[in-house]
Order: C-alpha cells, then sequence, then structure tokens
C-alpha cells in the first residue's frame, strides 16, 4: 500500500528537549536511589482510605477536590479558593503556564534546575530564558537583570533540583522586591519537608502579601504518595481562578485525594520519617566529605555530586555494584537518599571509587 501523508504537527517537536525519567531498577536486588522517592511506603491508615475508594472507581472523583482542599485550607492557614489541587507539582505548573503564558513571552529559570521546565515552556508556547547557577544556587542577581518586558513567569526551584541547595530568606526577598508586579513568580518547593535551614523560607508565608506570587507543594516526595499524582497550587485568587480554568477535569483522581486526606491526618507520623531522612541525608553527606567528596548543603531528600566527564562512569560503577543513581550529561549525579541499609551500600561504593 502507498504510504499515506503523516499528520501535519508543529514543526519544531524534534527539537524538544525531553524529559528523561529515573529509570526503573532492573530486579528487586538494585538499589533505586535515582528517582527521589521516599523508600517508604505509605501508612496503613492511608493504604486503608483507598481501599475504601476502590469500590467507586466507576464513579468519577469529585471534580472540585473540596474535601481536601477544605483540609488544606485547614493545615496552611489559607482561603480555599488560594488552594488549586492538581496532577502532581508537575502537572500544577503545567496548568499554571497554559494560563500565564503565550507565544512571544519568557519564562525564566534557573539551570541546571528540574529538567522538566525546558519541556513544559516549550509546550506552552514560550521561550525558555535559562541562567547558569552560581556555586549550585540560584543566581537571583543575575535572573533579576535577565527579565524583560517579555517576561511573563520566573520558577524559583527551592530547594533545588537536582543540585539540593536553597535560596535563603533575605536573598529571595530582595529579588520579589526587584521582580515587576505583573510578572508570576512561582516558588517550587516539592522538597519543602525534608528543610532543616531555618533562613530557607516557607513560600506560603512570602505569598501571603505578594499577589504576584504562587507556590507548588507535592504529596509525592515526603508524603511518598509519587505513583499517586497529587499536588497543588496555593495562589491569590485571580491567579487561582485562572489555573483552575486550564486545569483538567478530573485530574486528581478518588484515590489521590483520599490518600492524600488521609496523610494530611498522619502528618505527625509521616514527618517523623521525615526527620528520618533529614537525618540520613546528614550522615551521607558527612561520610561523602569524610571520603573527600565535595558535597553541597542538601535541603532536600538527596546529594549531588559535580563529576563533570566521569559523570556516566560512577554511574555505570553504582549501578553495577547494585545502586542505580540519577546521571545528568556530564555534569554531575544526583542520589536520593533511601533506608539507612541502601545508604550504606552507596557510600561503600562512593568509597572505592577513585576520584
Amino acid at each position: 500500500m502507498p504510504s499515506a501523508p503523516a499528520p501535519r504537527l508543529r514543526a519544531d517537536v524534534s527539537g524538544l528537549p525531553r524529559y528523561v525519567p529515573g529509570r526503573a531498577a532492573p530486579s528487586d536486588l538494585v538499589d533505586k536511589l535515582s528517582s527521589n522517592e521516599n523508600p517508604y511506603p505509605p501508612l496503613q491508615s492511608v493504604i486503608a482510605s483507598m481501599g475504601e475508594e476502590l469500590g467507586r472507581v466507576n464513579r468519577y472523583p469529585d471534580a472540585k477536590s473540596s474535601e481536601l482542599i477544605a483540609e488544606l485550607s485547614a493545615s496552611l492557614a489559607v482561603p480555599p479558593e488560594h488552594l488549586v489541587p492538581g496532577t502532581g507539582s508537575l502537572g500544577v505548573i503545567k496548568d499554571l503556564l497554559c494560563a500565564a503564558v503565550g507565544e512571544g513571552d519568557e519564562v525564566l529559570f534557573a539551570w541546571r534546575s528540574f529538567e522538566a521546565y525546558p519541556t513544559l515552556v516549550w509546550a506552552a508556547g514560550a521561550t525558555p530564558v535559562q541562567i547558569p547557577l552560581r556555586d549550585e544556587r540560584h543566581d537571583l542577581e543575575a535572573m533579576a537583570d535577565a527579565v524583560t518586558d517579555r517576561t511573563r513567569m520566573i520558577i524559583v526551584c527551592n530547594p533545588n533540583n537536582p543540585t539540593s541547595t536553597a535560596v535563603h530568606r533575605g536573598e529571595l526577598e530582595r529579588f520579589l522586591d526587584r521582580v515587576p508586579d505583573d510578572v508570576l513568580v512561582v516558588l517550587d518547593e516539592a522538597y519543602r519537608e525534608f528543610v532543616d535551614d531555618t533562613d530557607v523560607p516557607d513560600g506560603i508565608e512570602l505569598y501571603r502579601d505578594r499577589p504576584n506570587v504562587a507556590v507548588l507543594r507535592t504529596f509525592s516526595k515526603a508524603y511518598g504518595l509519587a505513583r499517586l499524582r497529587v499536588g497543588y497550587a496555593v495562589a491569590h485568587p485571580t491567579v487561582a481562578a485562572a489555573l483552575r480554568a486550564c486545569s483538567l477535569p478530573f485530574g486528581v483522581s478518588g484515590l489521590a485525594q483520599a490518600a492524600a486526606r488521609a496523610s494530611l491526618k498522619a502528618e505527625p507520623e509521616l514527618l517523623e520519617r521525615v526527620r528520618t531522612l533529614v537525618a540520613e541525608r546528614t550522615r551521607v553527606t558527612d561520610a561523602l566529605r569524610a571520603a573527600g567528596w565535595s558535597v553541597p548543603d542538601s535541603q532536600a531528600n538527596f546529594v549531588w555530586l559535580r563529576l563533570g566527564s566521569r559523570t556516566q562512569a560512577f554511574a555505570v560503577a553504582c549501578e553495577a555494584a547494585g545502586v542505580m543513581v540519577r546521571p545528568f550529561g556530564d555534569e554531575g549525579v544526583r542520589i536520593t537518599i533511601g533506608t539507612p541499609e541502601q545508604n550504606d551500600r552507596l557510600l561503600k561504593i562512593a568509597g572505592d571509587w577513585r576520584m
């Protein structure tokens, strides 16, 4: 048969930077420290809440996530109309870009940062503007200097993925003071619960009196619900309403809503797990530094090793020894904090590696 003409698609799709997800572990014998997942399974109370939902999967979920919003509103002390749930913080930022930017607009973000940002900005029809990190941290002065009359959004990933670093209160407030009021600043705080540096600000406190600031949070990391895809934005009414208008109807499943609500009820127990992971983060960082590695101060559930041209070789050596880490080109590797036993295996490999 003669081949039919292919459908006409966007000509620039072929050049689109691809998001590269972490690979599945090839077997249960390999420790997967490459995807920033919580190593601990959901609590039994959370699993039970999902079990109650299974008998209703023939019905659409609450499109407004009303009960989840009510509980988040009480927990965060923000008005319900300021909250917009979505399919993880990634899904929320996609919808936010849809609501805020278009052809000819620019979106600023640090680089390297979360590798989905360039793809999402491109998909929204806008131009990504990448501002190089300085000492593995956001260069907020350079970001403010890069704002033009085409800038519609700025994304600040705090703590930053994959370098694990966080910007401090004073520098972030000075930056926000420099940003024009009509430019939306999105504080992506997917790892907020792992922060133990008191000088790293809570974005929700900053948003309260700044109408051009929106905050993203997720249940994927600290709450261990990565597979369910549920996150949310906190934003002032004008931004929240536009985001809500661009959100996928019924995007957050009933299972996800139930698990998120149960997780909020079990927050003290879940945050105890977070403290365990933070303690392990400190132990891993100290051990790597003692072995001669240069490790930035992490405020997330992972650490960053800048390895340059040795990046891929280290990742291969780790996997051969039973530990998967996440390589980023010829820049470095990100290593998720796992259980103490998994971390011990990683430290043995890193200690044996010839710098």
